[in-house]
């Protein structure tokens, strides 16, 4: 963990030098990841063939409770893979939250399906299942045995909620309509490993889930991603797919259209390193979020995102909520303010139907997406941010509020 002296910051080993800056969210190396690749090193097992890549599928779906996980060179590749199996087929449609990374929506238009973006609620920034339920119930009907957008003729095939910042959404409600629409739903809970939804881990809850392991996530094997199911096919069908679809791998014979998405040995070894302090992660991104809400607890014009009472949030990213009129300024110059002191921050993603090459899809009564991208900043939010540079940020942003924007001393 970092400690901050007066004469400036210095890391211990595990977590990269910051030369006296505070990043957004860097990775901790801090158990026995020298070790495990080593031994792919000695061993000479470094491809996508290895005793990790079948060790943390499994220490992975032991975590999440699920009877399969295939692991993918990321979590993007994971998603389109998860997507072909569920039978989403070109210009299909998939139901998804306007406000998340533009991976999931890359995702369905590389089978040659179609996002249709639902808003976020309000409170816990989610794929909101009332304005779901909304879009179902009036845009769309029943025509030659399938579900169909009224507004664009095409199939609704599956619901993607995404668990933002390592917040679950509510999924009750959502898989109450994926049953009654026959619809396949999968989670895109790259941001929420060890997240809990009603004491329920996230990622077995829909009928898949993907995790990503990119550097900045919770655990990380530097990229990679990984693929969980109860469904035994489903499953055989991603390792399949993930392995350019060798029917025959003596004789090169493939009857499918396959993928080079096979997870290599030594990233897999760092993920089962790292997935052994998963717990100690999670702590530490939780207690970050608990300082970070009493020191803006009275701040004018910041709030932090709310955890439901039915959620264990991971707080993967800690962000704030930004009232210009109240706090005197808004989140972009709060931006810039932090970054004066040395201090990385961000927004929150653009809006996806307003990126240009979603301009064209259905966005469904978006209100609330585009007010938080206006409002929202991600602070720092480290697995070893310190308790002195979570107090720097938290006073940083305290300053800012009275109109004091100085150097940190």
């Amino acid at each position: 963990m970092i400690d901050i002296e007066p004469q400036g910051m210095q890391s211990e080993p595990g977590t990269p030098a910051t030369d006296g800056r505070i990043p957004l969210c860097v990775p901790k190396i801090a158990g026995r990841e020298w070790e495990y690749i080593k031994e792919c090193l000695d061993t000479n097992w470094v491809s996508s063939a290895g005793s990790f890549v079948d060790r943390f599928e499994r220490e992975i779906a032991k975590r999440i409770g699920t009877r399969h996980a295939v692991a993918a060179v990321n979590g993007t590749a994971a998603l389109h893979i998860a997507l072909l199996v569920a039978g989403v087929e070109a210009d299909d449609e998939v139901l998804m939250p306007a406000l998340t990374f533009v991976a999931p929506a890359n995702a369905v238009r590389y089978v040659g399906a179609w996002p249709v973006f639902i808003d976020v609620d309000p409170q816990y920034w989610q794929m909101d299942p009332e304005g779901t339920a909304g879009f179902l119930r009036s845009g769309c009907s029943v025509k030659n045995g399938s579900l169909r957008n009224v507004a664009t003729g095409r199939r609704i095939k599956a619901i993607l909620p995404v668990h933002l910042l390592g917040h679950p959404v509510d999924m009750d409600p959502i898989l109450d309509l994926a049953r009654e629409f026959g619809l396949v739903v999968i989670e895109d809970a790259t941001e929420s490993l060890g997240a809990l939804y009603k004491r329920r881990e996230v990622g077995h809850l829909g009928h898949m889930a993907c995790f990503s392991f990119n550097g900045n996530k919770i655990i990380t094997t530097g990229g990679g991603g990984m693929v969980v199911t109860d469904n035994g096919a489903w499953a055989e069908r991603a390792k399949y797919l993930t392995t350019q679809a060798k029917d025959n791998p003596v004789e090169y014979i493939h009857h499918a259209v396959g993928f080079n998405y096979r997870l290599p040995n030594t990233q897999a070894a760092m993920g089962v390193a790292q997935l052994e302090l998963l717990d100690e992660f999670v702590d530490a991104k939780r207690r970050t979020a608990a300082v970070y809400a009493e020191m803006f607890a009275d701040t004018p014009g910041v709030s932090v995102q709310q955890e439901a009472e039915w959620a264990e949030s991971t707080h993967w990213l800690s962000a704030i909520r930004v009232d210009p009129a109240r706090f005197g300024m808004d989140s972009r110059r709060l931006m810039s303010v932090l970054a004066t002191e040395g201090i990385q921050s961000r927004p929150l993603w653009h809006p996806l139907h307003r990126l240009t090459p979603y301009q064209t899809c259905h966005a469904h009564d978006v209100v609330v997406a585009d007010r938080l991208y206006q409002e929202c900043l991600c602070i720092p939010s480290s697995v070893g941010l310190s308790s002195t540079e979570r107090t720097i940020v938290g006073n940083a942003v305290n300053r800012a509020s009275c109109g004091d924007e100085g150097v940190i001393g």
